[in-house]
């Protein structure tokens, strides 16, 4: 696989993770521990993962100019990933998320956007010519939606394939879904991009072609232990699941993402690039924390090979 241009626009957040047998019910304390501080976001985590698997990978985003935002600086750093239109901002402090885990690996994740939650279309402005030049073009949706949707417009504009990992789900201007080459939904999400309830009981490959209706190019439906679905115009195919013991599943959206990123990017067909990523995530589920559970070229290639 080549090394391929993949950019990010999107999120950094401090992680504050705590491990409890089971989640507090309303109005209840539960005796917590493993605590865990690292670095986080959608955006960052997706960049890391892309980079560990080869590609060159540039972050676009904003951060505080405070100690969280210090970590980030070094993160990307170490990972080789360049940082030319990273805005640090005084005004607001680096955003932070709060991670609650059962003993399942399930989780439950609190938000504050902080500095992220300013990064605008003016900012993303000063990188048009990274995302010109760009092979791959990735974001989430922890930024600001209008900077989301000008970033996939940008991109779909250059040429670039671009990825839109919708979480957290939210409503989307009309027209940014025929920018979208590549929609990486889950379950949930795909019905509520459709106008859906979160829980309508209708078929997944309907719910996949309402938003084929609404011009993205293709759904790779994420569906946990029951793998992906990829779904396009000229019919659908599924990503088998590899089995692994689940430690902690927040990072394997990210891993999915970063690595399907990084492959399409590398000159990968679609279908190949989607099995690569569904590794990836599983294996992204055998670890705590989220960088360290990110797994390397080396990683991939053994899982796929004995499944």
């Amino acid at each position: 696989m080549s090394r391929g241009k993949v950019t990010v626009v999107g999120s950094f957040l401090v992680g504050l993770t705590l491990r409890a047998e089971r989640f507090p019910a309303p109005g209840e304390t539960v005796i917590a521990g493993d605590f865990d501080r690292g670095p986080g976001g959608k955006g960052s985590n997706q960049a890391v993962q892309a980079a560990r698997l080869g590609a060159d990978v540039e972050f676009v985003g904003a951060i505080g100019d405070d100690d969280f935002g210090e970590m980030a600086v070094k993160l990307f750093a170490s990972e080789g990933i360049g940082t030319s239109y990273l805005r640090r901002t005084t005004e607001l402090n680096t955003g932070l998320g709060f991670i609650i885990l059962d003993r399942r690996g399930e989780n439950r994740i609190l938000i504050d956007p902080g500095a992220t939650g300013s990064f605008s279309v003016d900012d993303l402005g000063a990188a048009r010519d990274r995302i010109d030049s760009s092979d791959v073009v990735i974001t989430q949706l922890e930024i600001p939606v209008e900077t989301a949707a000008a970033a996939m417009e940008a991109a779909h504009q250059a040429g670039a394939t671009t990825i839109l990992n919708p979480a957290p789900a939210r409503e989307l201007p009309p027209a940014m879904l025929s920018d979208i080459d590549v929609l990486t939904p889950n379950q949930v999400e795909a019905r509520m991009l459709a106008g859906l309830d979160a829980q309508d009981p209708r078929d997944d490959l309907d719910v996949c072609g309402l938003l084929l209706d609404r011009g993205v190019r293709c759904v790779i439906l994420t569906r946990g232990a029951k793998g992906a679905t990829m779904v396009r115009r000229d019919g659908h195919e599924h990503v088998e699941p590899f089995r692994v013991s689940v430690v902690d599943s927040t990072g394997a959206g990210d891993a999915f993402n970063g690595a399907l990123a990084a492959s399409l990017a590398g000159g990968e067909p679609l279908t190949a690039s989607a099995r690569r990523a569904a590794a990836a995530g599983a294996l992204a589920c055998t670890k705590l924390g989220v960088i360290p559970s990110l797994p390397n070229p080396a990683d991939i290639d053994k899982l796929t090979a004995n499944s």
